[in-house]
């Protein structure tokens, strides 16, 4: 699962949400997961920012961001060549603040493509946890319901 704030990895921080007692039509189990304290206070923030704004108490104020994980810093690293290649494709001689739009476009859509791919690389490989003497599951981003698709799961032949 991510965070909810940041979209990163979640590491067993939650919100637990507590307006609706067990059993109350309106209780439905939230999704307020968190990869750091940081972030959980981020979202205490804008929750209550929220609530403030609703109440008209206040107006909606910004909360910092976080600083960037080991993971992430991989994934920048790993943006470097896609980088590379499209400012290879401008030329290198060409300064950054004489692109054209779509030439400065490329290349944010280059950097933006690859970190996000390295992203969600690292998560799919880290959603299903390695079990000891099992071999890793061969792609985490199959279907988990990849076995209904077998004739020999509904007892046909294979």
């Amino acid at each position: 699962m991510t965070c909810w704030v940041c979209k990163r990895h979640a590491r067993g921080f939650g919100h637990t949400d507590h307006r609706f007692g067990v059993g109350h039509p309106r209780r439905y189990p939230t999704a307020w997961i968190f990869c750091s304290r940081r972030c959980q206070h981020v979202f205490q923030q804008l929750y209550g920012n929220l609530l403030k704004v609703r109440a008209g108490q206040a107006e909606f104020e910004e909360t910092a961001m976080i600083d960037a994980t080991a993971i992430e810093r991989a994934a920048m690293r790993h943006c470097l060549k896609p980088f590379g290649e499209a400012a290879g494709e401008i030329g290198f001689d060409k300064p950054l603040g004489a692109y054209s739009e779509a030439e400065a476009l490329q290349v944010i859509e280059a950097i933006v493509t690859a970190y996000t791919e390295a992203m969600v690389e690292h998560h799919a490989a880290s959603q299903y946890p390695p079990v000891r003497g099992l071999p890793p599951v061969p792609d985490p981003l199959d279907s988990p319901f990849r076995d209904l698709e077998d004739p020999a799961m509904w007892g046909g032949k294979p």
